[in-house]
């Protein structure tokens, strides 16, 4: 149903990860060839009813400690470090955090749970993307079987095999997640590109139309675009259309300018969406992770600061008024010049995997109000 979108964005990922594919001199078949995997889909066994009460399972949650990569705190340009602690004048609430492919091999269809390669890159990305929400009671980030990048190069039965099986996974580990925290506590759900793709079918699979819908104070669902027409109606939730609405959806794609997002319209264009049609020129969600608006305009001066990466991603600084943000028509997000982030920038000044840093600060005040406003609002 998103095959198209997912093949740009396994794309999109592996340039990130190798920092050496050159998109514009790669055919399609030479990518099936390097990254398809040659043999047939191994059905894989259910993992055990308990397998998620093992810390093993997880990247990120409660009990790990200071090792834990969502906990961790960068410190601001010219700042010290800060410490990482809980803020108690914020309200209590639950994260569920599903992290983006780091699995590129092409020996099997999903990645192992105790892949070393994989799973190093994924407490990368939870270190970057999970920890704007350190300020959450608890933050759960699972191991799961990811589909392989070459999974999204091809429609064939072994692919999607390979893509449920992965969301199983997260099914699974969200349903040990649910029974582990409080019955009042609000979930906040997070996840980026083929993790954004999990929790989309979470939401239309598991949680819209039942007691568990109004328990989402927010999902953020970034790095994937959602059609307002073909993709909302299915997942429950609203677009958030304003700062601190609670029980709604935010999403947005980053591109510096000028952008070329070429690739990606052409992609979501001739995808289909959750009711099964095509999204063709429909609006995409797009909030503006700055102001915490649907379709806004923000200044450089408003962000109160953008995670910049060293050299090898293991550590970064804060930088207020880095970059702004601004919704164009179409429904992505443009953020002026092209900001220095690093070497995983891909082409058309796509900033997909800066998504979430860009817009680190801003990220955890936004999720404190929406989160305060579900709490405080009429029962």
């Amino acid at each position: 149903m998103a095959r198209k979108f997912l093949y740009l964005i396994a794309i999109l990922i592996v340039l990130a990860i190798a920092g050496a594919f050159a998109l514009a001199i790669w055919g399609k078949e030479l990518q099936k060839m390097a990254f398809v995997p040659g043999g047939e889909f191994v059905e894989q066994e259910r993992l055990a009813d308990n397998a998620y009460q093992s810390t093993d399972m997880w990247i990120s949650r409660p009990g790990i400690g200071i090792d834990d990569p969502a906990r961790w705190q960068p410190a601001t340009r010219g700042e010290a470090r800060e410490v990482p602690v809980v803020d108690e004048g914020n309200p209590e609430f639950a994260v569920f955090f599903v992290h983006p492919t780091s699995f590129i091999e092409r020996t099997s269809w999903n990645a192992a749970l105790d892949d070393a390669q994989s799973g190093r890159i994924a407490e990368v990305y939870v270190r970057g993307m999970a920890s704007p929400f350190n300020q959450a009671s608890e933050i759960w980030a699972p191991k799961y079987r990811q589909a392989t990048f070459g999974a999204f190069l091809t429609d064939t039965p072994d692919a999607e095999a390979a893509i449920d099986t992965a969301y199983e996974d997260v099914a699974q580990a969200f349903a040990f997640f649910i029974d582990s925290i409080a019955a009042d506590t609000p979930i906040v759900l997070v996840g980026h590109s083929q993790g954004a793709l999990h929790l989309m079918s979470l939401l239309q699979q598991e949680i819209a139309g039942t007691a568990l819908e109004d328990r989402i104070a927010a999902a953020y669902l970034v790095g994937w675009p959602i059609s307002v027409a073909h993709d909302l109606p299915a997942l429950g939730l609203p677009a958030c259309a304003t700062a601190g609405q609670a029980n709604c959806i935010a999403s947005w794609s980053s591109y510096a300018e000028p952008a070329d997002p070429s690739a990606l319209i052409e992609t979501y264009s001739e995808s289909r969406g959750l009711d099964g049609t095509l999204r063709g020129d429909s609006s995409i969600v797009c909030t503006n992770p700055i102001s915490g608006t649907a379709n806004g305009t923000a200044p450089a001066s408003a962000n109160l600061g953008t995670l910049v990466p060293d050299t090898d991603l293991t550590d970064g600084e804060l930088v207020p008024q880095y970059v702004p943000a601004r919704c164009d028509e179409r429904g992505l997000l443009l953020i002026g010049a092209p900001p220095e982030m690093g070497a995983a920038v891909l082409p058309g000044n796509n900033y997909h995997v800066y998504d979430i840093p860009l817009f680190w600060r801003n990220l955890q005040r936004d999720v404190a109000q929406r989160v305060e406003s579900w709490t405080n609002r009429p029962r």
